[in-house]
């Protein structure tokens, strides 16, 4: 990269007009292929934003009482096991009673809004974890003004309903919002900034689309596009760094769609496994549970595909930073060292967070004793099997896409600064010396420092003393 720049006095070096005219040819062809992009995605959400009309949906919510019936706070005091009162109810839901006689669970529970208190009855299902403890906040059925409560003999006046966890949940979330902070700073706060931005496309848009029967291949696709667009460039700002993530990034969610569209209908995945899906699918006759599936499948390698098409394109950056004079072919060869490492990992990630996710399924299948074979493609399992299998191979594949975008368009635009006071080019500061040497296996030829320290010419650079390389000039540009 020599002859593309001209040099200073002090060792620096200045960027040539063939220089800057590439930096900027590069740039030019991303934004001519991004913006169109970008305006197109946003032109099909416009036009498939939701109507907000949920008038033919019906749907009974759980939480809803019946008149004279409210939903109260409080902390337990104190828990006793009492025998039970004819009537209470035996399970969460209040379809079945008990007869008398019975031991049951109750939490004297002081209400939040004061006065003495209450004795609520456990569900027993709750009460067989035992996490009920004093001092837990719970919410509670109060029946005592409810119609017809006092024709009730021996009904249960207060019912457990719920735990509450806001305060936990609310501590989780400040300590995860300072670790980030902490560590990645401006850069890790912004990121939860777009995780914000991000949860609202999926929200008012993606959610209520599928609701109301949009495509949900395309809905995934500009849903899924906005928000990597949003987050990517939010994060980490405008750069062709950023840019070339985003094209690898949207490379891998086409990938994705085409294999999850393919893999629904080839493998018949329309729900019947789930009881939420049921319940959706009764709903309303434009909701389509193979739809929300293939949505689904999408949607959930966004992060991951994400993380490795950013981490991709920034090691290119940094190896081409730290040795400018590497050849294209060895500047691929040695990020592609680094993409395999994160392939194995990643693809690790998925399959256990999916396993995670599914753990109660997975311990009920294995007590059903089945086959293996049998019980992966159970249309309790094949949902997640195929989410694992979809997700990797578009992250796989986004890998080395990304990389070769990388690595033309750094090779494009160039890098600035880096020169030797004698018109050579610097071995970097960061490049141990053993590296700069040629001692350790294949390092020339992972981020092409001339070996020994040598400049282009054969002869030793001037700024490598004691062993250890310095540098000069302007700190690189990182594109």
């Amino acid at each position: 990269m020599g002859a593309g720049h001209s040099h200073t006095h002090d060792g620096t070096s200045e960027p040539t007009a063939q220089a800057i005219a590439a930096r900027r040819r590069a740039n030019r062809i991303l934004a001519v292929i991004l913006i169109p992009l970008t305006l197109l995605t946003l032109a099909a959400m416009a036009m498939m934003w939701p109507s907000g009309d949920r008038e033919s949906i019906t749907l009974a919510s759980p939480y809803s009482a019946a008149p004279g019936v409210t939903f109260d706070t409080g902390t337990i005091q104190r828990v006793v096991t009492e025998p039970c009162t004819q009537g209470t109810p035996a399970t969460t839901d209040g379809t079945a009673e008990r007869p008398s006689g019975t031991e049951c669970m109750f939490a004297y529970t002081e209400p939040d809004v004061g006065g003495s208190p209450v004795k609520v009855v456990i569900n027993p299902d709750v009460a067989r974890t035992g996490e009920v403890n004093a001092g837990d906040s719970i919410r509670y059925l109060n029946l005592t003004t409810a119609q017809g409560a006092s024709g009730a003999q021996g009904a249960p006046s207060y019912i457990f309903v719920d735990f509450i966890r806001t305060l936990p949940i609310a501590l989780l979330a400040v300590l995860y919002a300072v670790v980030v902070i902490a560590v990645a700073r401006w850069r890790g706060f912004r990121a939860l900034i777009g995780l914000v931005g991000a949860y609202f496309v999926l929200v008012s848009f993606m959610l209520p689309g599928l609701v109301e029967g949009k495509p949900p291949l395309l809905l995934a696709l500009v849903g899924s596009t906005v928000i990597m667009v949003g987050v990517l460039y939010f994060a980490h700002g405008f750069s062709a760094r950023t840019s070339t993530a985003l094209l690898g990034t949207m490379f891998g969610l086409a990938i994705t769609a085409l294999l999850a569209a393919w893999a629904t209908d080839a493998a018949n995945l329309v729900g019947t496994g789930s009881e939420n899906a049921v319940t959706l699918g009764n709903m309303s006759s434009n909701i389509s549970i193979s739809g929300i599936i293939l949505c689904g499948l999408i949607i959930s390698g966004l992060g991951v595909l994400n993380d490795v098409t950013i981490t991709q394109s920034s090691a290119v950056w940094e190896l081409y930073e730290l040795a400018p004079g590497t050849s294209a072919r060895k500047l691929f060869t040695a990020a592609m060292r680094i993409g395999r490492d994160h392939i194995a990992s990643t693809v690790y990630t998925i399959a256990f967070a999916y396993a995670g996710a599914a753990l109660p399924t997975l311990i009920i299948v294995m007590l059903y004793d089945r086959p293996l074979g049998e019980a992966l493609t159970s249309s309790e399992l094949s949902e997640e099997v195929i989410r694992t299998l979809v997700g990797s191979v578009g992250l796989v594949l986004a890998i080395p896409v990304t990389t070769l975008i990388a690595v033309l368009v750094v090779k494009a635009t160039g890098i600035r600064g880096a020169q030797l006071s004698d018109g050579g080019p610097a071995t970097p500061a960061l490049v141990p010396a053993a590296l700069a040497a040629g001692s350790l296996p294949g390092g020339p030829a992972v981020v092409g420092v001339p070996a020994q320290g040598a400049d282009q010419r054969g002869q030793a650079g001037p700024d490598v003393a004691g062993g250890q390389p310095t540098r000069r000039g302007r700190r690189a540009d990182r594109g």
